[in-house]
């Protein structure tokens, strides 16, 4: 067991801000780690891994899943959480950041910060002197993304070359998608009305590295296409925490035709799997019919959350002398 859980120690000290410096073979172990987790979740292997640390959970969006998650997987590694409102404290009266992650770098182990603008994680990674995680901002959902990934993977037994069509808003959770897609030889389609499509130079990116794995990146407005034959189906909220009430009409006409409801998710394989990150908004960009029938595995996604985030804090933050010697 000592061998299968061994650390990779090239993640050791690693910020995780949206995967894409991150190898293929770094996210596979961080993905196969969290299943040997799941498989074993109270293994005495990890009860201790990150005992005497604290890691810090800031919030300026409200949270849920994430924050559940996050702690209980903090916790149950031996660490504790410590929690707080950006609203709360002197972030919220505007303490620069680079004075707050430098000061925060020097109480904890870790940082995992859910902000409203990536640019703002940004200037945490490089201010502060400890690991940075992404718990969300208006550009990635890494950890989000992983889950997703390991849920198709437990479903399929396999990813390299299964499709996977994401259709709605070109938000954080498609560009995330595109990123671990390209990773890991997924090909990923994205289809999203015009004017609300991803990035082009995230698109760019993307497609770009998909050459090393293999994978295919197509962005596109005609959701039937990217519905056909796929394995795995998934949406997002049309409106994101970000994003502006006053066009909120606006978008949501436009997103309409995107809704995964029976009759798309028939133009999909027999066997494919509907994913969302949830909290979902039913009759929006999602039927009950689909989030509550057979082929919706979503509740098995969002407990991949904690299995994912406990394996990357394992991971980054774990000493290897302590794990090998426990």
């Amino acid at each position: 067991m000592v061998q299968t859980l061994a650390l990779n120690e090239t993640l050791k000290n690693r910020s995780v801000v949206s995967l894409m410096e991150w190898s293929p073979a770094e996210i596979q172990r961080v993905l196969y780690t969290a299943r040997v987790m799941k498989q074993e979740p109270h293994s005495p292997s990890f009860r201790h891994a990150l005992e005497g640390q604290h890691i810090a959970l800031i919030f300026e969006l409200p949270s849920t899943r994430t924050r559940v998650s996050f702690q209980v997987a903090i916790e149950s590694l031996g660490a504790k959480a410590v929690i707080f409102e950006w609203d709360q404290s002197q972030l919220g009266r505007g303490e620069p950041i680079k004075d707050s992650a430098r000061v925060m770098s020097r109480y904890v182990s870790g940082v995992v910060a859910r902000v409203k603008d990536h640019d703002t994680l940004q200037e945490w990674r490089k201010w502060a002197s400890c690991p940075v995680f992404n718990a969300l901002t208006n550009r990635m959902h890494p950890f989000q993304a992983l889950a997703d990934v390991m849920t198709v993977w437990e479903h399929f037994g396999f990813m390299n070359g299964l499709k996977l069509s994401y259709c709605g808003d070109g938000n954080n959770m498609a560009n995330s998608l595109m990123v671990l897609g390209a990773k890991l030889g997924l090909d990923v389609w994205i289809a999203s009305p015009p004017g609300y499509q991803p990035d082009a130079s995230l698109v760019s990116w993307a497609k770009g590295e998909a050459e090393l794995t293999g994978a295919q990146i197509h962005v596109t407005d005609d959701v039937h296409a990217a519905a056909a034959d796929a394995h795995v189906l998934v949406t997002d909220v049309f409106l994101s925490m970000a994003d502006d009430l006053e066009s909120g009409a606006l978008k949501k006409a436009a997103m309409l035709p995107y809704q995964v409801n029976q009759t798309l998710l028939g133009l999909a394989r027999p066997n494919a799997v509907f994913l969302h990150c949830l909290p979902a908004h039913r009759g929006e960009e999602v039927t009950d019919e689909v989030l509550d029938g057979p082929q919706s595995v979503v509740f098995e996604e969002a407990e991949n959350r904690l299995w994912v985030q406990k394996s990357v804090l394992y991971h980054v933050l774990a000493d290897s002398s302590a794990v090998l010697g426990g």
